[in-house]
C-alpha cells in the first residue's frame, strides 16, 4: 500500500511542477507585449497557457491557470491605456479566455471522471481474474511452475484462455485449455471449466474419467435454460495432464489443443498424441472413448503449455509464431527465465501487439520430489 499511494504521488507532483511553464508563458508574453510598441498586440498568445495546462494537470489547474491568463490580459488592457478602461479588442480577448478556460477546464472534469470510471473497471477485471484465473504457485510438489496470461486488449485482463493445476494423493494434475469465442460468454465458460476440473482434479479417478466428467460438465451448462443456441456451437480445446510426483511418464489427454513441448538440453519435441480427443462440449455429439496417452519428463526437462494465441500470433508479413524453432537453443532451465524470454521474442514477433489471448506454463520436475 505505501508503495502505491507513493506511485500516485509521483504523477500528483510532476503535474504541479510542470505547471511553470504556462505561467512562464503568461509572465513573458505579457512583458513582451507592454515593451512593444502600441501597434503590436500578443495577448491572444496567452490563450495557449490554459490550452497546453490539461496535458499534465487538472480541472483546478486549469481554471487557475485560465484565471491567470484573464488577469494577464487585463493588466494589459489597463496599462497599454490607463485612459480607457478596457478597449473593445482586451474585451474580446478576455471573453474568449474566459469561454477557452470553461471549456478546458469542463473537459478535464469529464477526463477525470472517465478515468476513475475506466480504473474502476480494469480493478474489477483484474479481481475477477484473480478469482477465476488465480496464478499458479512457483512450487507444485516436487514440480517449478511459472504462468503467464497476455490478454490481446489492452483494457481487459481476462478472456477464453485458462489453465489450472491441483494436488492428488500421487501427483499433480494441470489442464490448459481455449475457449472457442470471445467476450464476457467465454469468460463464463471458462470459469464453469476451471470450477468443475477444481471439484474433480482431486477425486481418486483415472485421467480418462476425469476428462470425461469435464466434458459432460460443459455439455450439461451448455443445456441449460437459454443456453440452448449454443449446443453444439461452444467448445473448449483442452489438454489435461497427469505428472507423478516420483518419476514415472507424464499422462495426457488432448482434447483439439495444441500439443506440449519438452524442452531437453536446448532442444524441443512436441509431444503429438496418436490419440487425439475432440474438445470438450461436443462428447454428445460424438461420443468419444478417451484415451491417454503418455511421455518422459526427466529432472531438468521444462515442458511448456501454451493455448494457440501463441503459435498463431503473426508478424508483419502474416507469418506465424514458429514456436519449436524460436525456442530451440535456449539453454534457460528456470521457468521464470525461460518464460519471460518467450513473452519477449513473442512480443517482438509480433511487434508488441497479440490479435488473441495466450496463456503459457513453463514446468521443470525438480531432482528430489518435496514432501
Amino acid at each position: 500500500m505505501p508503495q502505491r499511494r507513493e506511485g500516485l504521488r509521483r504523477p500528483v507532483r510532476a503535474g504541479r511542477a510542470l505547471l511553470a511553464i504556462p505561467i512562464a508563458w503568461i509572465v513573458a508574453v505579457s512583458v513582451i507585449d507592454l515593451l512593444a510598441p502600441p501597434h503590436i498586440h500578443l495577448g491572444a498568445l496567452l490563450v495557449a497557457a490554459p490550452a497546453i495546462t490539461p496535458l499534465f494537470a487538472g480541472p483546478w489547474s486549469v481554471g487557475l491557470v485560465a484565471a491567470l491568463a484573464v488577469i494577464a490580459q487585463t493588466a494589459i488592457g489597463l496599462v497599454r491605456d490607463p485612459e480607457q478602461l478596457l478597449s473593445s479588442n482586451d474585451q474580446a480577448q478576455i471573453i474568449a479566455l474566459v469561454l477557452v478556460g470553461t471549456a478546458l477546464v469542463i473537459f478535464c472534469v469529464l477526463r477525470e471522471r472517465r478515468a476513475k470510471e475506466l480504473a474502476q473497471v480494469r480493478y474489477v477485471s483484474e479481481a475477477a481474474q484473480r478469482v477465476v484465473l488465480p496464478p499458479l504457485g512457483k512450487k507444485i510438489g516436487p514440480l517449478r511452475v511459472a504462468s503467464l496470461y497476455l490478454a490481446a486488449e489492452a483494457e481487459a485482463q481476462i478472456g477464453g484462455d485458462l489453465y489450472a493445476a491441483t494436488r492428488t494423493t500421487s501427483g499433480t494434475r494441470l489442464i490448459v485449455g481455449d475457449v472457442q469465442g470471445k467476450g464476457m460468454t467465454a469468460v463464463n465458460d471458462a470459469a464453469l471449466l476451471l470450477g468443475a476440473f477444481r471439484i474433480a482434479a482431486h477425486r481418486p479417478a483415472s485421467l480418462g474419467e476425469l476428462v470425461a466428467y469435464l466434458d459432460q460438465s460443459v455439455c450439461w451448462d451448455l443445456t441449460e435454460p437459454g443456453e440452448s443456441g449454443r449446443y453444439g456451437e461452444t467448445f473448449i480445446t483442452a489438454t489435461i495432464l497427469d505428472i507423478p510426483d516420483h518419476g514415472g511418464l507424464v499422462q495426457m489427454v488432448a482434447c483439439g489443443h495444441p500439443p506440449p513441448l519438452v524442452q531437453r538440453n536446448g532442444q524441443p519435441t512436441t509431444m503429438d498424441t496418436p490419440h487425439p480427443a475432440p474438445p470438450l462440449g461436443l462428447g454428445e455429439l460424438t461420443h468419444p472413448r478417451y484415451h491417454v496417452d503418455s511421455f518422459p519428463l526427466e529432472p531438468g526437462d521444462l515442458l511448456l503449455l501454451y493455448t494457440d494465441g501463441v503459435t498463431e500470433a503473426r508478424d508483419s508479413t502474416g507469418t506465424f509464431y514458429p514456436l519449436a524453432q524460436r525456442i530451440t537453443g535456449w539453454m534457460e532451465n528456470d521457468p521464470d527465465t525461460f518464460l519471460d524470454r518467450l513473452r519477449r521474442d513473442l512480443l517482438h514477433h509480433v511487434g508488441g501487439h497479440l490479435n488473441d489471448d495466450a496463456a503459457m506454463i513453463v514446468i521443470e520436475r525438480t531432482a528430489t520430489p518435496r514432501a
